[in-house]
Protein backbone atom coordinates (compact mmCIF):
# COMPACT_ATOMS: atom_id res chain seq x y z
CA UNK A 1 0.00 0.00 0.00
CA UNK A 2 1.24 3.37 -0.87
CA UNK A 3 1.95 5.78 2.31
CA UNK A 4 0.60 8.95 2.81
CA UNK A 5 3.40 11.56 2.81
CA UNK A 6 3.81 12.74 5.95
CA UNK A 7 5.01 16.25 7.99
CA UNK A 8 8.46 14.96 8.28
CA UNK A 9 8.56 13.73 4.55
CA UNK A 10 7.90 17.55 3.60
CA UNK A 11 10.56 18.85 5.28
CA UNK A 12 12.99 16.19 4.14
CA UNK A 13 11.96 16.37 0.36
CA UNK A 14 12.06 20.69 1.08
CA UNK A 15 15.56 20.75 2.14
CA UNK A 16 16.43 18.98 -1.54
CA UNK A 17 14.75 20.97 -3.40
CA UNK A 18 16.91 23.96 -2.03
CA UNK A 19 20.01 22.43 -2.16
CA UNK A 20 19.09 21.39 -6.13
CA UNK A 21 17.89 25.37 -6.91
CA UNK A 22 21.22 26.31 -4.60
CA UNK A 23 23.33 23.81 -7.06
CA UNK A 24 22.14 24.84 -10.17
CA UNK A 25 23.26 28.52 -9.55
CA UNK A 26 26.35 27.61 -8.70
CA UNK A 27 26.80 25.31 -11.75
CA UNK A 28 25.72 27.89 -14.05
CA UNK A 29 27.83 30.67 -12.93
CA UNK A 30 30.72 28.11 -13.13
CA UNK A 31 29.68 26.80 -16.31
CA UNK A 32 30.00 30.26 -17.81
CA UNK A 33 32.90 31.17 -16.53
CA UNK A 34 34.73 27.53 -17.68
CA UNK A 35 33.22 28.26 -21.03
CA UNK A 36 34.63 32.07 -21.26
CA UNK A 37 37.95 30.77 -20.54
CA UNK A 38 38.15 28.57 -23.25
CA UNK A 39 36.41 25.01 -21.84
CA UNK A 40 33.62 23.29 -23.34
CA UNK A 41 30.96 20.82 -22.00
CA UNK A 42 30.45 18.73 -24.24
CA UNK A 43 26.84 17.12 -22.61
CA UNK A 44 24.01 18.53 -25.06
CA UNK A 45 19.94 18.28 -24.78
CA UNK A 46 19.26 14.09 -26.18
CA UNK A 47 22.64 12.73 -25.12
CA UNK A 48 22.06 9.69 -23.05
CA UNK A 49 25.28 8.17 -22.67
CA UNK A 50 25.40 8.44 -19.22
CA UNK A 51 21.91 7.24 -18.46
CA UNK A 52 22.28 3.95 -17.86
CA UNK A 53 24.97 4.40 -15.02
CA UNK A 54 24.06 3.33 -11.79
CA UNK A 55 23.59 5.96 -9.74
CA UNK A 56 23.59 6.46 -5.95
CA UNK A 57 21.36 8.54 -3.92
CA UNK A 58 19.85 9.14 -0.24
CA UNK A 59 16.56 8.26 0.47
CA UNK A 60 15.67 11.96 0.81
CA UNK A 61 16.45 12.41 -2.99
CA UNK A 62 14.54 9.35 -4.21
CA UNK A 63 11.29 10.44 -1.96
CA UNK A 64 11.25 13.70 -4.06
CA UNK A 65 11.50 12.01 -7.00
CA UNK A 66 8.61 9.79 -6.30
CA UNK A 67 6.36 12.52 -5.42
CA UNK A 68 6.27 13.41 -9.14
CA UNK A 69 6.39 10.29 -10.45
CA UNK A 70 2.60 8.56 -12.27
CA UNK A 71 1.89 5.34 -11.60
CA UNK A 72 3.02 3.77 -14.54
CA UNK A 73 6.93 5.43 -13.96
CA UNK A 74 6.57 4.02 -10.07
CA UNK A 75 6.36 0.51 -11.78
CA UNK A 76 8.83 0.83 -13.93
CA UNK A 77 10.92 1.67 -11.11
CA UNK A 78 10.32 -1.28 -9.30
CA UNK A 79 10.83 -3.31 -12.24
CA UNK A 80 14.56 -1.88 -12.44
CA UNK A 81 14.76 -2.33 -8.85
CA UNK A 82 14.45 -6.11 -9.45
CA UNK A 83 17.07 -6.10 -12.34
CA UNK A 84 19.38 -4.19 -10.04
CA UNK A 85 19.20 -6.60 -7.00
CA UNK A 86 19.39 -9.84 -9.46
CA UNK A 87 22.33 -8.18 -10.26
CA UNK A 88 24.25 -7.13 -7.42
CA UNK A 89 23.25 -11.04 -6.20
CA UNK A 90 24.60 -12.36 -8.95
CA UNK A 91 27.93 -9.85 -9.85
CA UNK A 92 31.27 -11.16 -8.86
CA UNK A 93 32.52 -7.68 -7.99
CA UNK A 94 31.91 -3.87 -8.82
CA UNK A 95 33.31 -3.95 -12.41
CA UNK A 96 30.97 -6.74 -13.29
CA UNK A 97 27.86 -5.07 -11.35
CA UNK A 98 28.76 -1.71 -12.95
CA UNK A 99 29.41 -3.39 -16.78
CA UNK A 100 26.29 -5.01 -16.49
CA UNK A 101 24.32 -2.87 -15.49
CA UNK A 102 25.42 -0.82 -18.25
CA UNK A 103 25.07 -3.44 -21.04
CA UNK A 104 22.27 -5.70 -20.06
CA UNK A 105 19.99 -3.66 -18.07
CA UNK A 106 20.34 -0.36 -19.65
CA UNK A 107 18.94 2.83 -19.73
CA UNK A 108 17.08 4.91 -16.48
CA UNK A 109 12.96 4.03 -17.09
CA UNK A 110 12.50 7.64 -16.82
CA UNK A 111 14.77 8.17 -19.90
CA UNK A 112 12.99 8.91 -22.84
CA UNK A 113 14.34 7.32 -26.22
CA UNK A 114 12.77 9.22 -28.79
CA UNK A 115 13.38 11.99 -27.59
CA UNK A 116 16.53 11.83 -25.41
CA UNK A 117 15.23 13.89 -22.47
CA UNK A 118 14.43 12.17 -18.73
CA UNK A 119 11.01 12.38 -18.00
CA UNK A 120 11.64 13.44 -14.45
CA UNK A 121 14.63 16.34 -15.62
CA UNK A 122 13.01 18.78 -12.84
CA UNK A 123 13.81 15.93 -9.85
CA UNK A 124 16.58 14.05 -11.31
CA UNK A 125 18.90 12.68 -8.54
CA UNK A 126 22.22 14.33 -7.66
CA UNK A 127 24.58 12.57 -9.87
CA UNK A 128 22.76 13.15 -13.12
CA UNK A 129 22.61 17.03 -12.27
CA UNK A 130 26.78 16.79 -11.68
CA UNK A 131 27.94 14.56 -14.72
CA UNK A 132 29.66 16.61 -16.86
CA UNK A 133 31.78 16.10 -20.12
CA UNK A 134 35.02 17.85 -20.81
CA UNK A 135 35.80 15.76 -23.88
CA UNK A 136 34.28 14.00 -26.21
CA UNK A 137 30.50 12.66 -25.11
CA UNK A 138 31.36 9.28 -26.68
CA UNK A 139 34.03 8.72 -23.92
CA UNK A 140 30.71 8.40 -22.14
CA UNK A 141 29.46 5.50 -24.30
CA UNK A 142 29.88 2.30 -23.17
CA UNK A 143 32.45 0.16 -24.19
CA UNK A 144 34.64 3.21 -25.43
CA UNK A 145 37.14 3.58 -22.67
CA UNK A 146 37.01 -0.63 -21.89
CA UNK A 147 37.48 -1.21 -26.22
CA UNK A 148 40.49 1.27 -26.72
CA UNK A 149 43.32 0.51 -28.10
CA UNK A 150 47.11 1.09 -25.95
CA UNK A 151 47.62 3.97 -28.35
CA UNK A 152 44.34 5.05 -27.70
CA UNK A 153 44.18 4.83 -23.77
CA UNK A 154 47.57 7.01 -24.34
CA UNK A 155 45.99 9.24 -26.28
CA UNK A 156 42.94 9.64 -23.90
CA UNK A 157 45.49 10.14 -20.92
CA UNK A 158 47.17 12.96 -22.69
CA UNK A 159 43.85 14.36 -23.43
CA UNK A 160 42.25 14.53 -20.18
CA UNK A 161 45.56 15.51 -18.36
CA UNK A 162 46.00 18.92 -20.88
CA UNK A 163 42.31 19.30 -20.26
CA UNK A 164 41.19 22.13 -17.85
CA UNK A 165 38.39 20.51 -15.56
CA UNK A 166 39.51 17.32 -15.14
CA UNK A 167 41.14 15.74 -12.35
CA UNK A 168 43.51 14.82 -14.84
CA UNK A 169 42.21 10.63 -14.58
CA UNK A 170 38.81 11.19 -16.49
CA UNK A 171 36.88 13.28 -18.44
CA UNK A 172 34.77 14.42 -16.27
CA UNK A 173 34.23 17.62 -14.87
CA UNK A 174 35.98 17.42 -11.24
CA UNK A 175 34.54 20.97 -9.91
CA UNK A 176 31.22 20.43 -10.77
CA UNK A 177 30.70 16.86 -9.18
CA UNK A 178 32.76 18.70 -5.97
CA UNK A 179 29.93 21.31 -6.24
CA UNK A 180 27.25 19.01 -5.58
CA UNK A 181 28.37 17.63 -2.35
CA UNK A 182 26.79 20.39 -0.30
CA UNK A 183 23.34 18.42 -1.43
CA UNK A 184 24.36 15.22 0.02
CA UNK A 185 25.19 16.86 2.87
CA UNK A 186 22.22 18.90 3.25
CA UNK A 187 20.35 15.30 2.38
CA UNK A 188 21.85 13.45 6.07
CA UNK A 189 21.20 16.56 7.55
CA UNK A 190 17.95 16.51 6.92
CA UNK A 191 17.54 12.99 7.26
CA UNK A 192 18.69 12.84 10.61
CA UNK A 193 17.00 15.83 11.89
CA UNK A 194 13.60 14.02 10.61
CA UNK A 195 13.75 10.74 10.81
CA UNK A 196 17.12 9.93 13.03
CA UNK A 197 18.66 7.64 10.79
CA UNK A 198 20.45 7.99 7.03
CA UNK A 199 19.31 5.84 3.93
CA UNK A 200 21.56 5.58 1.07
CA UNK A 201 21.47 3.51 -1.84
CA UNK A 202 20.71 2.66 -5.76
CA UNK A 203 18.49 5.01 -7.09
CA UNK A 204 15.90 2.42 -8.21
CA UNK A 205 15.64 0.55 -5.31
CA UNK A 206 15.29 3.01 -3.22
CA UNK A 207 12.31 4.82 -5.10
CA UNK A 208 10.50 1.54 -4.58
CA UNK A 209 10.75 1.37 -1.13
CA UNK A 210 9.54 4.84 -1.31
CA UNK A 211 5.86 3.16 -2.02
CA UNK A 212 5.71 1.02 0.88
CA UNK A 213 3.92 2.56 3.78
CA UNK A 214 5.51 -0.13 6.11
CA UNK A 215 8.72 1.21 5.29
CA UNK A 216 8.52 4.67 5.03
CA UNK A 217 6.39 4.00 8.87
CA UNK A 218 9.47 2.35 10.08
CA UNK A 219 11.88 4.86 8.70
CA UNK A 220 9.71 7.78 10.41
CA UNK A 221 10.33 6.26 13.22
CA UNK A 222 13.66 6.08 13.04
CA UNK A 223 13.92 1.94 13.70
CA UNK A 224 16.31 1.00 11.15
CA UNK A 225 15.76 -2.87 12.21
CA UNK A 226 12.60 -2.67 10.98
CA UNK A 227 13.47 -0.86 7.97
CA UNK A 228 15.64 -3.39 7.04
CA UNK A 229 13.29 -6.48 8.22
CA UNK A 230 10.52 -5.08 5.57
CA UNK A 231 13.10 -4.12 2.67
CA UNK A 232 13.83 -7.69 3.28
CA UNK A 233 9.94 -8.80 2.83
CA UNK A 234 9.98 -7.00 -0.05
CA UNK A 235 12.83 -8.48 -1.70
CA UNK A 236 14.40 -4.99 -1.73
CA UNK A 237 17.26 -5.44 -0.18
CA UNK A 238 21.06 -6.29 -0.60
CA UNK A 239 23.71 -5.23 1.70
CA UNK A 240 26.15 -3.20 -0.98
CA UNK A 241 22.70 -2.15 -3.02
CA UNK A 242 21.09 -0.01 0.40
CA UNK A 243 22.44 1.43 3.95
CA UNK A 244 20.59 1.84 6.53
CA UNK A 245 21.27 3.67 9.92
Amino acid sequence: MPPTPSPTDETVTAAIERAYLRYGQQAQRWIGGYTKRGGTVHCRAGCVHCCNFPVRVSLAEALLTASQLAPTQLEAMRTRADQVLDNARTSGSWDEFFQRHRREIGYCPLLDQATGGCTAYQVRPTRCRDTFSALSAEYCRVGTLEHMTRRERDTYRREVQATPGTDGHSHYIAPLEDLSQPIWDEAARAMRQSWGLEIWGDFWVLTALTQDAAFMDAVRSGQAGRAVKRARALRLWHEEIVEIG
